[in-house]
């Protein structure tokens, strides 16, 4: 049975660092989902989708809407022609877990189209996992549209700030009140978070796990855009992912 997990949190809290470790950590097969628009999660675990001739969902609803793909296709019903297309261009596939991303959107307007494709197509896709990682972006509207209707663990990535504080309040009473069921709401202070903040946060709702360390070789590999899979097993941050999915129900 596949367990599906969400790392959220404001900007730069380090939702993506969170899911790429916490891939390290877990069995396979996984499948990755990249729901923020700047697509960072890709490059932290080394993959170059461009040059691998993966492409986004953004970038496939942009051809369509513009008319343009192979011609075999053109007579096919819509809804067959993008998941069709989905299935044979938007997955990335490696030993350990499978990737898709949402991708930066070209056009106008919101972010409904890509988001609906997901909802629709993402429910049956998923069974083939035992975990599903989803890294979304900052901000609550992923929420709001229901990317996921069901969430077996959430984890909320914060920094040392009341806006922080009330992200996870907001996103709590969102997600209650637009019925998306969360199993488990975990809170994880980033490495900026000091020691000792642990009795706060275990009285702001969900439940504090602990912190991810402080790892200067985390820093080092983004810049020369190495896979955080490959940090060492004695990596402070990787340790303290290892302990922090240890504490949870995974």
């Amino acid at each position: 049975m596949v367990e599906r997990i969400v790392s959220t949190g404001r900007g730069g809290t380090g939702k993506t660092t969170f899911v790429a470790l916490a891939s390290k950590c877990l069995e396979s097969p996984q499948l990755l989902i990249d729901l923020d628009p700047d697509q960072s999660l890709a490059e932290m675990l080394g993959v170059d989708l461009e040059k691998e001739g993966v492409r986004t969902i953004s970038d496939v609803l942009f051809d369509i809407q513009k008319r343009k793909g192979p011609e075999e296709l053109t007579s096919m019903p819509l809804p067959a022609k993008i998941e069709y297309l989905f299935r044979s261009s938007c997955v990335y596939e490696s030993e350990t877990f499978d990737l898709i991303s949402l991708g930066a959107k070209f056009t106008r307007g919101c972010y409904c189209a890509p988001n609906d494709l997901l909802r629709e197509i993402i429910p049956g896709f998923v069974d083939n996992y035992a975990y599903t990682l989803i890294d979304s972006p900052a901000g609550l509207e992923h929420l709001n549209r229901q990317v996921v209707s069901k969430i077996d663990h959430m984890f909320v990535i914060i920094d040392p700030s009341l806006k922080s504080v009330r992200n996870i309040q907001r996103t709590a009473k969102l997600a209650e009140a637009i019925g998306i069921e969360i199993g488990n709401l975990y809170i994880i202070g980033n490495y900026r978070c000091r020691e000792g903040m642990e009795e706060y946060l275990h009285d702001i709702g969900g439940t504090y796990l602990g912190k991810i360390d402080y790892d200067a070789k985390v820093e080092e590999y983004n810049l020369e855009g190495r896979s955080l899979l490959e940090l060492p097993d004695n990596s402070p941050a990787h340790l303290s992912i290892v302990r922090i999915i240890e504490s949870s129900k995974l």
